[in-house]
């Protein structure tokens, strides 16, 4: 990548991360263009060169935060796998990815989970896209781990992979704003729990 592309790349993100912040604090509607170069450092003529509408911002910002969750998901798997880890291992790596993808960017999903229940926004249907994106890494690995024999071959991959994500994120959203003083290798501990079956506290049928 050149300079120039490092340097716009550089000016987007300071966009993204100022639009998220005031839109988390303010709404989107509330939000001025105005204010999010302000809070970016930048002149508002810099948020019209980079993106079109205050709209495009947004969406982009969409791809930009659930990109970012994808790839921390996907580095999860194939590191697992490198370690030659069971794919429920890897299921495992990347709930713990995804809380710190989120306990890194709280702002950005609180917004997210909020757009995805929402409608007739400009950006639903880029929205779903990304959405999607994330969940079919799961899913991968959900299929991987049946064909495997690691998991029932009788469960849902696809409702499963949602349920996955979902679970995460609000029970991420649910510890930072309720129960801030655990930690993350807690919140992490309790949620292997619930992927390994081990909840009711029986390891098997003897």
């Amino acid at each position: 990548m050149d300079s120039s592309s490092t340097r716009r790349q550089a000016t987007r993100t300071k966009l993204y991360e100022a639009a998220v912040t005031l839109i988390a604090e303010k709404g989107f509607s509330s939000t001025t263009v105005d204010e999010i170069a302000e809070r970016a450092g930048v002149a508002k003529g810099t948020v019209y060169y980079n993106f079109a509408s205050k709209t495009e911002l947004f969406e982009e910002l969409l791809r930009h935060g659930v990109g970012m969750l994808t790839a921390s998901l996907q580095r999860a798997a194939d590191e697992t796998a490198l370690r030659n880890g069971s794919q429920v291992d890897a299921l495992d790596a990347m709930i713990r990815a995804a809380l710190v993808f989120i306990d890194r960017y709280p702002a950005f999903t609180q917004l997210y989970v909020a757009e995805l229940w929402r409608t007739n926004r400009a950006w639903q249907s880029t929205l779903m896209v990304v959405r999607q994106q994330a969940v079919a890494v799961v899913e991968t690995v959900l299929r991987d781990a049946v064909e495997g024999g690691e998991l029932n071959p009788e469960i849902d991959v696809q409702l499963t992979a949602a349920a996955l994500v979902g679970m995460v994120l609000v029970a991420a959203l649910d510890w930072q704003a309720f129960q801030p003083e655990r930690s993350l290798d807690d919140v992490h501990g309790a949620l292997s729990l619930l992927l390994q079956g081990r909840v009711s506290g029986r390891q098997g049928t003897p």
